[in-house]
């Protein structure tokens, strides 16, 4: 680069400028393995979404970031299939869970995990007045054939009922939906999406075991200290990202201090930068 620029070559600056952002791009990417380090983190997962408080415009909050992580998974190559889908009273959506399928999945989904606050002016408001809403982002690593998770069929309660959602073919006739209740954890897990009885409790039976299997992981982790204190702010209730659409724009990570004045972007699924912030912090 230097022998380039004294001579004023800039053909040759240009070319090993390329060849620096390339080498930039692979030192980042080999951090990231090293930050995705755990077995778990390699595996495909399950992310479920929940509107806050707040009625029709948290649950329009939350489908907004339901379509900010579908894109978010198209743009990284993963595949997504919606599991289960509680529609909103009037817009939005209640609660969704999906899975999340590709490398590292996982690894990369984690990071969304806790609190996601909205700030605008809302559409639903003839007021035109200024709402804060809030939803809640949840992930868990799907548990593959080669994990063995234990589960009593005693301790099941396993209901039946007619699938809910917008309408047209898709909707199943029958009481095809199942929910199945872990009593001694008082887990709650249910799949519509299949149009089946049978494939709806299989995906159902997979996401408990998916449930269980992070509640094993995460009591390993509080009896062994692993996670250091910087990264155990990703329990329910914590606010990790505001999203401010009003006075000003801006997406701000609460955890590593990183902010995005385009906020259009974010929600179009470009969250690459937030995630590997939070890992490498």
């Amino acid at each position: 680069m230097d022998l380039a620029r004294e001579e004023s070559d800039e053909q040759t600056v240009e070319e090993i400028e390329k060849d620096l952002d390339r080498l930039r791009a692979s030192v980042r990417d080999e951090e990231l393995k090293l930050m995705l380090g755990s077995p778990q983190d390699a595996m495909n997962s399950i992310m479920t979404i929940h509107a806050g408080a707040g009625g029709t415009e948290a649950q329009d909050w939350a489908e907004m970031l339901l379509r900010m992580y579908l894109r978010w998974a198209e743009r990284k190559g993963f595949s997504t299939t919606i599991i289960d889908y509680q529609p909103g009273d009037e817009a939005g959506l209640k609660s969704v869970s999906m899975t999340i399928e590709g490398g590292y999945a996982y690894g990369h989904a984690k990071a969304e995990i806790g609190i996601h606050r909205l700030v605008r002016i809302s559409p639903f408001d003839s007021g035109a007045r200024r709402h804060t809403s809030f939803a809640s982002v949840f992930v868990y690593p799907e548990v593959n054939d080669e994990i063995v998770v234990e589960i009593d069929e005693n301790d099941l309660r396993i209901d039946t009922y007619r699938a809910t959602g917008a309408g047209g073919q898709h909707v199943n006739k029958t009481d095809s939906a199942v929910r199945i209740t872990h009593l001694p954890t008082g887990i709650v897990v249910q799949c519509q999406n299949e149009r089946s009885q049978h494939k709806n409790k299989a995906m159902a039976m997979k996401f408990l075991k998916s449930r269980l299997y992070e509640m094993q992981l995460q009591e390993q982790k509080r009896k062994i200290d692993e996670l250091n204190k910087a990264k155990k702010d990703i329990a329910w209730g914590s606010q990790i990202r505001s999203y401010i659409l009003h006075p000003y724009k801006l997406v701000k990570d609460h955890r590593t201090n990183l902010e995005v004045g385009n906020v259009n972007r974010v929600l179009d699924g470009d969250i690459d930068d937030f995630i590997e912030a939070y890992l490498l912090n």
